[in-house]
């Protein structure tokens, strides 16, 4: 019998201490609340106290300098016309070493590339060949031997070796023909 009777008293601390998160909300709600109070009387006074204090001087705008233009001496011709650039018939003088690039050629796949965007990352020996490993700019390998082509001044191959490809291209002399100019790309270590 005095078993039950602790039991009982056991159960209803349970009850009670379960309404204690209850009760406690309710209490500091009520804190809150009181907290709470309609009147802004003081607030009133505050931004009363400000509207009557004399307004601080704004800065004047500063003063504008006017715009002087230049007049370049001696220039009679406008520096942005284009066709200041191309040089005047008659004295134009034409440097044509028998170069000739060939039209009927169909272009290989790496001269559609610039030459700096191309990287040799490696050799192999294929069919008693050396062929170079060249990384095109979207990450591709393609494999090329003496002879093909690279680059967009029709760079033609000449030699490779385990650490280099030469080659030569055939670009503008800037007098209306061209000329041939010997590059080569090294093997790139990253």
């Amino acid at each position: 019998m005095l078993f039950n009777h602790n039991k009982n008293k056991s159960l209803g601390f349970v009850k009670t201490f379960k309404k204690a998160p209850l009760a406690i909300g309710l209490c500091s709600s009520l804190l809150l609340l009181s907290g709470c109070n309609d009147s802004i009387s003081d607030l009133d006074q505050f931004f009363a106290e400000e509207r009557a204090k004399p307004a601080a001087p704004i800065a004047p705008i500063p003063e504008v300098k006017p715009y002087l233009r230049y007049a370049y001496p001696a220039h009679d011709k406008d520096p942005f016309n284009a066709a200041m650039m191309a040089p005047e018939p008659g004295q134009r003088e034409v440097s044509d070493n028998g170069i000739r690039i060939d039209t009927t050629r169909v272009p290989e796949f790496l001269e559609g590339y610039p030459l700096d965007s191309l990287r040799m990352v490696g050799t192999v020996h294929k069919d008693n060949t050396l062929w170079a490993l060249i990384k095109i700019p979207d990450g591709a390998v393609q494999s090329v031997k003496a002879g093909n082509y690279l680059g967009q001044n029709y760079g033609k191959i000449v030699s490779i070796s385990d650490v280099k490809l030469e080659l030569k291209e055939t670009v503008s002399n800037g007098l209306g023909g061209y000329e041939k100019k010997e590059t080569s790309i090294a093997l790139n270590q990253d």
